[in-house]
């Protein structure tokens, strides 16, 4: 399924229609929720069905389309569906037991409650809600398509800082032929460097997060001064959720970009299956270690992979900056320490390449590493 997104543009009155959708949503999800709690042996379908008696109980739920209701009791059940599933393998922690929303912004359509006109311009509402007509505006060189009705599977309307998005699910298949380079690599992730290659290559940390420490901290000093319950709080609270919107954006075009570029060049991939969520516990790197972002290009070198059809081979971490890459003979060193000497062979490397030549060495044994599966995401 591929999604296209588009901003919304209406009026104050509609903005605040689809706010109150939105408000119906995350009442119905938690009060599914509550039923799950209260009752034993509860299923999904038992959820769905119990939107019903809400929509009978409380009017002003039976003014969001019924497909939106049941789609509002699915998120429900997949809060409860991972709980169980972190249970059954016996998930390390806490196993996430489904929390009451407070901070919803969606509202998600099936094939009913919206039309969208012939020319992919414009999108009606047609629930009970009032959203009435909306037109979507693309980027300056991005042209409105108009999707066939039959492919169109969902539509979600998101609230986000800067404004309202509808995002359209259209069923498809994205079929790339991959051009063979010949190419294996191993990459290391850092913080020095984002990312270096065992070919020597490296791609610099963009440190996204603390170039916009400075002014997201000016805004906080800002909101901060403002009176509670005020119009100035509320511009403030806009300026400062705009300003980690903004961060976040480009941190996916960074990663999106670098993984593409990284796998159009390759045909196999091996990388360190790092433990992420562990090492932002030192309080030392942690901001650091998140501003990186490693995750989520992981996650999109995996996506592009599964496109191309290249392998994409996740790799034990043990030991790959400490063994040299030639001779196998182990040298303890420091995180400070970024050079890579090697008392037997006499190689003198950087630290962050021999480490990615030894997770393509691991890969190509094919004994010490695993494959990733690939699994499609939007």
């Amino acid at each position: 399924m591929l999604i296209y997104e588009y901003k919304l543009d209406g009026t104050k009155q509609q903005y605040a229609a689809i706010d109150e959708a939105i408000r119906i949503v995350q009442f119905i999800r938690n009060k599914c929720l509550r039923l799950w709690m209260d009752t034993r042996g509860i299923s999904k379908n038992d959820l769905q069905c119990y939107c019903a008696v809400l929509a009978k109980d409380f009017p002003f739920a039976s003014r969001l389309n019924s497909q939106a209701r049941q789609a509002s009791a699915s998120r429900a059940w997949f809060a409860v569906a991972r709980f169980y599933d972190n249970c059954k393998n016996h998930k390390p922690g806490k196993k996430g037991y489904p929390k009451f929303q407070h901070d919803n912004r969606s509202v998600e359509y099936k094939q009913t409650g919206w039309k969208l006109e012939a020319n992919g311009k414009h999108i009606t509402f047609t629930d009970g809600c009032d959203i009435g007509r909306l037109r979507l505006v693309g980027n300056p060189g991005q042209k409105i398509e108009a999707f066939p009705l039959e492919r169109l599977k969902r539509v979600r309307i998101v609230r986000r800082a800067d404004g309202y998005y509808c995002q359209f699910g259209v069923q498809a298949t994205r079929e790339i032929v991959h051009q063979p380079s010949s190419r294996q690599v191993g990459i290391d992730l850092g913080l020095k460097s984002f990312l270096t290659d065992s070919e020597g290559h490296t791609v610099a940390n963009p440190r996204l997060w603390r170039k916009a420490e400075k002014r997201l901290k000016r805004l906080h000093r800002r909101l901060s001064r403002t009176q509670k319950q005020s119009q100035n709080r509320k511009k403030a609270r806009k300026h400062v959720a705009n300003g980690y919107l903004k961060v976040q954006r480009q941190r996916e075009d960074f990663a999106r970009k670098t993984a593409n570029a990284l796998v159009t060049s390759s045909d196999l991939i091996a990388y360190e299956d790092l433990k992420i969520r562990n090492m932002v516990r030192n309080r030392h790197l942690a901001k650091s270690i998140a501003d990186a972002g490693w995750g989520n290009f992981l996650r999109w070198v995996k996506y592009y992979g599964g496109l191309h059809a290249i392998p994409v081979i996740a790799i034990e971490p043990d030991f790959t900056s400490q063994d040299c890459s030639t001779c196998s003979t182990r040298v303890k060193k420091s995180l400070s320490l970024r050079t890579h000497i090697c008392p037997t062979c006499g190689l003198v490397l950087d630290r962050d390449e021999n480490a990615a030549r030894n997770i393509l060495a691991k890969a190509l044994e094919g004994t010490l590493g695993h494959r990733e599966t690939h699994e499609q995401v939007s």
